[in-house]
Order: C-alpha cells, then sequence, then structure tokens
C-alpha cells in the first residue's frame, strides 16, 4: 500500500560550533554559527524515504521558520523527498506555536504517518511529537529504535526499521525504553518519533542535489493556517556548563588503583 509520510526538518545548530551564552544570559551567541538538519529530524527523513522505497507513495518535508530553513529543506529533498513545506515565521516560536503549525500542515496534506526526531539537539524539549499526536488525536509511537539482526550491511541500509502490517492500516515499531526494547502496534494514521540507533542516513548524491533544486518549496504562514504562535514558554536564564577540572598523571598502576578506590570510588 503505498504511503504519504510526512516527516520534519529544523534547522539547528552544528553541535561542532562553539556555543556561547549571550550577554543578557537567555540566549546564544548566533554569529558564527553553522547550521545543519536536525540529526532525529535526519534519521526520521531517511526512515521515511526506506518505507516509500519499499512500499511505495511520497515523502513531504516541513520546517517552520525563516527562510534560512530552506537550506534544511533543500538537504532533505536531495536525499530523496518529494516536495517540501515552508511554515515562513520570522519570531520566536515554542514547542506549542511548532506543533500547532504541523497539526494544520497534517490537516491539509493528509498523510498515513507523521515521523519526527524525537527531540531537536538545540534545546532538547522533546515534546512536539507527543503534543501533535493529542491534537490530532492519532496514536503515537515514540522513540523508535531498531533491533540489531544478522541482515547484511547492503540490507540494513535499505530495510526500514518500522514495519508496515500486511493490510497497510497499522506499523509495528520498537521502542527504545529503560532497560531495553518494546514492540508496539499502532494504527494508521499515527506519529512516530525516532532515536538515533534506528538508521544511518544516506548521503545526498549529485543527481539529488541538482534535482532538489527544481523541487517545489510551498510556503504558508502561521497566520494563514490560523495558528496563535505567541510564544507561552520562554527561557529565562541559560548558563554554560561548569568548567572541568584538570585530569593528573600518577606515577604507576599502584596509584591508579588507590584513587579509583579511595578517591573516585569507583572499584
Amino acid at each position: 500500500m503505498p504511503l504519504k509520510i510526512l516527516v520534519t526538518a529544523k534547522r539547528v545548530e552544528d553541535s561542532e560550533s562553539k556555543i556561547k551564552v549571550d550577554a543578557a544570559g537567555t540566549g546564544i551567541v548566533k554569529e558564527g554559527l553553522k547550521y545543519k538538519i536536525n540529526p532525529f529530524d535526519e534519521i526520521g527523513v531517511e526512515e521515511a524515504l526506506r518505507l516509500v522505497a519499499k512500499h511505495g507513495g511520497e515523502v513531504v518535508v516541513v520546517s517552520v521558520g525563516t527562510k534560512d530553513v530552506h537550506e534544511q529543506l533543500r538537504h532533505a529533498l536531495a536525499m530523496g523527498a518529494n516536495k517540501a513545506v515552508w511554515v515562513h515565521h520570522d519570531g520566536p516560536i515554542d514547542q506549542l506555536g511548532i506543533a500547532g503549525c504541523l497539526q494544520k500542515v497534517v490537516e491539509k496534506e493528509k498523510p498515513d504517518l507523521c515521523i519526527l526526531g524525537k527531540q531537536a539537539i538545540d534545546d532538547d524539549q522533546g515534546q512536539v511529537g507527543q503534543y501533535l499526536a493529542e491534537w490530532l488525536g492519532w496514536a503515537q509511537a515514540t522513540f523508535a529504535s531498531k533491533e540489531e539482526s544478522l541482515e547484511s550491511e547492503a540490507e540494513k541500509a535499505k530495510t526500514p526499521a518500522i514495519q508496515l502490517a500486511a493490510d497497510g492500516k497499522s506499523i509495528t515499531v520498537i521502542r527504545e525504553v529503560d532497560g531495553g526494547l518494546l514492540t508496539v502496534s499502532s494504527p494508521l494514521p499515527a506519529v512516530a518519533t525516532t532515536e538515533l540507533r534506528l538508521n544511518q542516513p544516506r548521503y545526498a548524491s549529485l543527481p539529488g542535489i541538482m534535482k532538489a533544486k527544481s523541487k517545489p518549496i510551498e510556503e504558508l504562514t502561521p497566520a494563514g493556517l490560523g495558528v496563535d504562535v505567541g510564544v507561552k514558554l520562554t527561557v529565562t536564564k541559560l548558563a554554560p556548563p561548569p568548567a572541568r577540572k584538570a585530569g593528573i598523571k600518577v606515577p604507576d598502576v599502584a596509584t591508579l588503583v588507590d584513587k579509583l578506590k579511595n578517591e573516585a570510588k569507583a572499584l
């Protein structure tokens, strides 16, 4: 059964950039930072592409923000997504606003499945997928992971971890939980959120990059969607993590064992 899958592509700061708290202590210094697609979302794009490759259908990628998010949308299109939706918003927005915009996009696009990253690496909130599922009244399968198998590396590179039932009416997801893995079945339509161990995203090929330039990006706005994006959650204080203490050198193994046992209490 062909699937229409909607996936997110949030623009986040590259984790290799040097992050500094701004003078006000409520944000970060953005000058000179590099940006990329949220790694959890990129995994979601990869999973959607694998499902469509196996069952047919299309992948729609969506992002909320300034025109800068076109970079991340084009990245997803270069990976193989069919089209993109850009919800144009220039001001601050919180998780409730994002979920509200996504809800209206879902109602417009009518996908069978939504795949979101479990969280974004910039704020680590991990809330949007759950809000979206609740407001849509859909089932949700969060923290989708993958059980290790004996399949070849070539098979791993194309096999979706989220399994579609033979009748096309439900999915099976292996969830990562405390202490192990949990297998759940969910009727469609549904919302799934992805863990980092779900798959290894593909590299965008040169032909894919060239094709992405001509794929459509539909522009919408929160006002046009009828969404109130007034910020209800604000950051009141940011602080850098405490500096790590310098390590020490020990002269011999006996001293190392003594310090691990009596100071670090690791033995």
